[in-house]
């Protein structure tokens, strides 16, 4: 889980240009959104369709809990393994 927690920063670091941080400088549990890195709604529209297009998984806009995946980066991780095994299912 930490090696895809560590490239998932690097996702975000590079769809996002943000200068001047590396995948350490962002904590695992740090908010995506808000106070934290300060992503809006816009951004994880763009993150979403990052995250589709690297991992080759569905996402439902619909699904209740969506905003709890994308509160950090270990709350993402945990939702590509899932939508990844549930594809293998």
């Amino acid at each position: 889980m930490e090696n895809l927690e560590a490239e998932l920063k690097r996702l975000i670091i590079d769809i996002f240009e943000l200068e001047n941080i590396t995948p350490v400088d962002i904590a695992s549990e740090t908010p995506l959104f808000g106070a934290g890195l300060g992503l809006d709604s816009i951004d994880a529209l763009e993150l979403g369709v990052a995250l589709k297009k690297k991992y080759n998984i569905h996402i439902d806009t619909h699904a209740s809990g969506l905003a709890e995946h994308f509160a950090s980066v270990k709350n993402l991780a945990g939702f590509v393994v899932s939508q990844q095994e549930n594809k293998s299912i």
